[in-house]
């Protein structure tokens, strides 16, 4: 029995330098997986209609991502008592600090629309939609490829 000796090989469909970052090999999958469920919640906040949504959706995503930075930096804590993760962002990124005051700020009226109280306006869910984006941004920048130190 004899072989084709002409067989091509087929190019790859991408090369891979048109690839995005890689995750670095010590970043956690959880963390990874909680980035990617952030981006989900910011797609969810872009198309929502209602300005409640709108705004419990980019918390929520914030959130996530705040939480992945968590899951990837924190070392484990000695005190057992509850803490926000906005307070555990602080404490494992200090650079975030800003950043975790903001949402944190927020907290309660992401609650209030949660339970169906209608405070939020269009320009508080824009306003929160819009830095949500630039959060979940440097997150992934810093996750995706950026130095960092480990604690």
């Amino acid at each position: 029995m004899s072989y084709p000796t002409d067989l091509s090989i087929p190019s790859p469909r991408y090369s891979v330098e048109n690839q995005g970052p890689t995750p670095e090999a010590d970043t956690p999958a959880g963390a990874l997986s909680l980035l990617l469920h952030a981006r989900t919640c910011l797609h969810e906040a872009e198309t929502a209609d209602r300005p409640g949504e709108r705004f419990i959706a980019a918390h929520l995503a914030a959130l996530r991502a705040a939480t992945a930075v968590v899951v990837a930096r924190a070392a484990p804590r000695e005190d057992k008592r509850p803490a926000s993760v906005w307070q555990l962002l602080t404490a494992a990124a200090p650079e975030l600090r800003e950043w975790a005051a903001y949402f944190a700020a927020r907290s309660n009226r992401r609650a209030a629309a949660e339970a169906g109280v209608r405070t939020t306006t269009d320009a508080h869910a824009d306003e929160l939609l819009d830095n949500s984006r630039e959060f979940l941004g440097i997150v992934g920048r810093s996750l995706l490829g950026a130095t960092r130190e480990r604690y």
